[in-house]
């Protein structure tokens, strides 16, 4: 709205309808500064060490919206000659300045409600570190529980404050770090209770003594990470070294190379070479496993190879265009480009292939969780040799699935899935000597109800990270695969000269900066309308629906185009944005004929409205199917033909978004109880929306498991301190 105000046209002539807009606009900026500063005074009113900085600000940002009504009190002005007092007409200046003085006052509120938060989850750590101190020192059952109770309810304190917080972030890094902590916390609050219980049960009991030891460690680095988070720091001022894997490694390789066709200067060929042995030190990981299959072993090998030789190639063609530019040499520098690229391609597919074939391997091997169920039984007859043995196999599926997961993060695809790899690896080196102490405990003492107990919550644990990574993998190959990720975007998108084997036919056109400016509104539209289609999609509870699929593929690539209005992504020339648009009209044809069987579902009042809509959808794909296919010479053409591409994009996304949720309504009508729907989430609840829909550790952490977690100390009796 501010914004509206600043670039308002000054027009000679105003009618009515132009002033009244304008007042309308004042006033609601007006009112909505001082609903906002309402908001940071009660904030303020809370917190006194921060009362006097957050007042100042408040007032500022009042008296800035105060202005702006002021000024833009211009509605009973039919003779503005006849004006007597300064309005926006005569005063642009003053606007410009009172919405600097606004949106500044605004900000400096905003950071210091933020300092608040970080405060309130800082000392509700504190408070969650000091009971845990106690819980460790306790020597009697009846102790124990008291000091549970309270540390049961802090935690469900830290888990609502952190689930905002995640919510809140926008890195989806951070986000993902966040999410695999705040699960470390959820698994390990219901870990803790019954170790504790199994120590204060068993206190000359070593091997118990380790395994709470183990947790209690374990809960305090995912407390400390959370702080890091939150504060955006490390311990003694370190770096955080972000993993390095395959798949980013190739992704910023093949960046590099691709940017030899816009300047052939801005890196040395030194540049390069040592970004592809980077990536070939990391083959290495694959190649050096023992659980890499002789075939994918040899593949990565001689494509390694192979890349070295298109690579040198490159460099040589590269060399000979900067001494002499000729259009031979362009177009030799083009094959080659083409040639690395493909053979890079070649290579993220084949260690893929390599890891996402052992991880279905071993997952489809131990989903009978054989040896669990031999160390609760060899336990509870106290045979200590056999529970040795089944430890030592335990030891090497751990092995294995350490191994898997290392594997899995080169080929991730994109970083909160590598931060999810990492967890889980993580998550299976803890926990397999965790089970095995447990266990041991068990088999030296069979008869106790609570060191059974103890190692069903380990191996609970364990089960739970197996089935975790099955739906990992399943979103590691949506990722590769295009159909999930960085917003979902296509990864598959057409470069000069791949679809087309006439080099010199296709000319690689992008906006310039003007025509950037000019379609930059109709792109915003776009972006917008691409999160109304991602709310609505994501209200169904069957993401695997046809409707829901075909939508998600729509709004990825209505985003992608957006992305390229601003002269970013993936869609780097019109062409590419051209044949996008061809691809967004077919989805769109599919999305009706999806339509179509499901009006056979609905009653027959409804099929007339939903054929209806259907049809609109066909037609508007045709028309923008067409305009995608049309020629275009010429600067001018190529500019009309984008805008005419993004404009048609933008209404069939608008039909969308009235689409889905006739859709939901109709499947709720039907269909009633089905489950086609999520129930909507209270406004506490602390799920968060991944902009990459990727399957993180953040499930079941809401509340950190703490209803369960309080069946467990009801239950307890103190019957068994006796």
């Amino acid at each position: 709205q501010i914004t509206t105000l600043i670039n308002h046209k000054d027009k000679p002539k105003r009618s009515d309808k132009t002033l009244q807009a304008i007042q309308r606009v004042g006033q609601a900026v007006n009112l909505a500064v001082g609903r906002f500063v309402t908001v940071g005074e009660a904030i303020a009113n809370e917190n006194h060490e921060l009362k006097e900085e957050m007042s100042v600000a408040c007032i500022e940002a009042r008296r800035a919206g105060e202005t702006i009504a002021q000024l833009t009190d211009v509605a009973s002005l039919d003779h503005p000659e006849s004006d007597s007092h300064i309005t926006i007409f005569t005063d642009k200046t003053g606007v410009v300045k009172a919405a600097r003085l606004l949106l500044s006052s605004v900000t400096k509120v905003l950071v210091l409600a933020d300092r608040i938060v970080i405060k309130q989850i800082i000392t509700s750590r504190n408070k969650v570190l000091a009971t845990m101190e106690q819980l460790e020192k306790v020597s009697s059952f009846q102790e124990f529980v008291q000091i549970f109770s309270q540390f049961g309810n802090e935690m469900v304190e830290f888990a609502h404050l952190t689930g905002d917080r995640q919510n809140d972030l926008k890195d989806e890094k951070k986000k993902a770090r966040m999410a695999a902590s705040r699960a470390v916390l959820e698994k390990c609050t219901m870990m803790l209770l019954t170790a504790s219980k199994t120590c204060l049960r068993h206190p000359d009991c070593e091997s118990a003594r380790i395994n709470k030891d183990g947790v209690f460690q374990r809960m305090r680095l995912a407390l400390e990470q959370v702080i890091e988070i939150v504060t955006d720091s490390r311990p003694n001022g370190e770096n955080e070294m972000a993993p390095i894997s395959i798949y980013s490694g190739i992704k910023e390789f093949k960046n590099k190379v691709e940017g030899l066709r816009e300047n052939l200067y801005f890196l040395s060929k030194e540049n390069l070479s040592t970004m592809l042995e980077v990536i070939l030190e990391h083959t290495e990981d694959f190649t050096d496993s023992a659980y890499t299959s002789h075939e994918h072993r040899e593949h990565i090998l001689e494509l390694s190879k192979q890349a070295k030789m298109e690579l040198e190639q490159l460099v040589s063609v590269w060399m000979q265009a900067q001494n002499q530019k000729t259009k031979d040499l362009m177009e030799d520098l083009e094959v080659a480009i083409l040639k690395t690229c493909q053979c890079m391609n070649e290579l993220k597919r084949e260690v893929h292939n390599a890891a996402t074939s052992l991880a279905a391997e071993l997952l489809k091997y131990h989903t009978d969780h054989m040896v669990l169920k031999a160390l609760k039984i060899t336990g509870v007859e106290g045979n200590l040799e056999a529970v040795a043995e089944y430890t030592c196999k335990l030891s090497e599926q751990k092995e294995q699935l350490v191994e898997m997961c290392r594997l899995l993060r080169h080929v991730s695809g994109t970083e909160p899935l590598e931060i999810t790899c990492i967890h889980a690896e993580d998550t299976f080196q803890v926990t397999g000597p965790q089970i095995i102490s447990a266990a041991e405990t068990l088999a030296l003492h069979p008869s106790s109800k609570i060191a059974k107990e103890n190692l069903e919550v380990f191996c609970e644990a364990w089960e739970s990270q197996l089935s975790d990574m099955s739906l990992l993998l399943r979103e590691i190959n949506d990722v590769f695969e295009g159909r999930r990720g960085e917003k979902r975007v296509y990864l598959s998108l057409p470069r000069p000269g791949k679809h087309n084997a006439n080099l010199k036919a296709l000319k690689p056109v992008k906006l310039d900066t003007e025509e950037q400016a000019k379609i930059a509104k109709l792109g915003l539209e776009l972006h917008l309308l691409t999160s109304d289609v991602d709310s609505e999609t994501e209200k169904w509870e069957d993401q695997e629906n046809e409707i829901v699929q075909h939508g998600q593929g729509m709004s990825s690539m209505a985003y992608s185009m957006y992305l390229f209005t601003r002269g970013e992504g993936l869609l780097k020339t019109t062409q590419d944005l051209f044949h996008q648009a061809e691809i967004f009209a077919t989805e769109g044809t599919k999305l009706a004929s999806a339509l179509h069987t499901l009006s056979d579902q609905v009653h027959d009042d409804d099929k007339p409205l939903l054929l209806l809509e259907a049809e609109k959808l066909v037609s508007m794909c045709k028309q923008l199917q067409t305009t995608a296919k049309a020629s275009a010479q010429g600067k001018t053409a190529t500019f009309t033909k984008v805008d005419a591409c993004i404009l048609k994009t933008r209404n069939v996304m608008t039909l969308l978004c009235q689409l889905l949720p006739l859709c939901c309504k109709l499947l709720r009508k039907n269909k009633a109880g089905n489950g086609y729907l999520k129930p909507a989430p209270p406004w506490k609840e602390d799920r968060i929306r991944t902009g990459t829909n990727a399957r993180t550790p953040e499930r079941r952490v809401d509340t950190f498991g703490i209803k369960s977690l309080e069946n467990h100390v009801t239950n307890m009796t103190f019957l068994e301190s006796k």
